[in-house]
C-alpha cells in the first residue's frame, strides 16, 4: 500500500533516488520489501508521541506512518502537522506519507482500555549520502588523500543545490486525484 501512495504522491525522480538507496542495503532485507531502507515498530500498547521533527531523515525524503491497535479515531490517535495546524485523523489500518523530517508532528492520546502501535517507515539521509559518495562516508571522502580539490568543489556545489532538486520533488497539488 506504502508503495501505491508513493506512486500517487512522488515524482518518477524521487521515486528513482529512493530506489537507489532501497537498493543499496538489500541484502538486509526481502526483494520488494519496501522503497524504505529503515522500519521502526512502536510497540504500545499506548503509542504516543510528543511534538518532534526527525532530523535524521531526508528533508525531501518521504515517511510512511501505519497507525495500528483498537482504539476511537474520532476520540483520539490523531496526527498533529503542528507548522501547518492540521490535525488528521488516522483510524487503525490507515498509513500517511509526509516529509517527518521538516514537518513538526505528535500524535494525541487515545482513550483508555484502548491501545495503538504504529509501524514508521523511512529512509535515513545518511543512506542518500553514502549512495551519492558511491558507498562511502564524508568522512572517508573528505580526508582521502585521492579526493582531489575539483571533486571537492564539485561536491560542495552538489550540497549547495541538493535542496533546490529536492523541491523540485515535490508534486504540486491542485485538488483531489481523480
Amino acid at each position: 500500500m506504502q508503495e501505491a501512495a508513493i506512486e500517487i504522491y512522488t515524482k518518477p525522480k524521487w521515486r528513482r533516488k529512493a530506489g537507489v538507496a532501497a537498493d543499496a542495503p538489500r541484502r538486509n532485507f526481502p526483494e520488494h520489501f519496501s522503497v524504505f531502507t529503515t522500519a521502526t515498530y512502536n510497540f504500545g500498547p499506548v503509542t504516543v508521541t510528543l511534538p518532534h521533527i526527525d532530523f535524521g531523515n531526508l528533508a525531501w525524503g518521504w515517511c510512511a506512518i501505519t497507525a495500528l491497535g483498537n482504539f476511537d479515531p474520532d476520540r483520539g490517535g490523531h496526527l498533529v502537522l503542528w507548522d501547518l495546524k492540521l490535525i488528521i485523523r488516522i483510524p487503525p489500518g490507515s498509513t500517511i506519507l509526509l516529509p517527518s523530517a521538516i514537518l513538526r508532528h505528535s500524535n494525541l492520546k487515545i482513550g483508555p482500555n484502548e491501545t495503538r502501535f504504529s509501524f514508521t517507515q523511512f529512509t535515513p539521509a545518511g543512506i542518500f549520502r553514502w549512495v551519492y559518495n558511491d558507498f562511502r562516508t564524508d568522512k572517508d571522502i573528505n580526508g582521502s588523500k585521492d579526493t582531489t580539490p575539483e571533486q571537492h568543489q564539485r561536491r560542495k556545489r552538489d550540497r549547495e543545490g541538493r535542496w533546490r532538486e529536492g523541491i523540485k520533488m515535490y508534486r504540486k497539488w491542485d485538488g483531489p486525484v481523480k
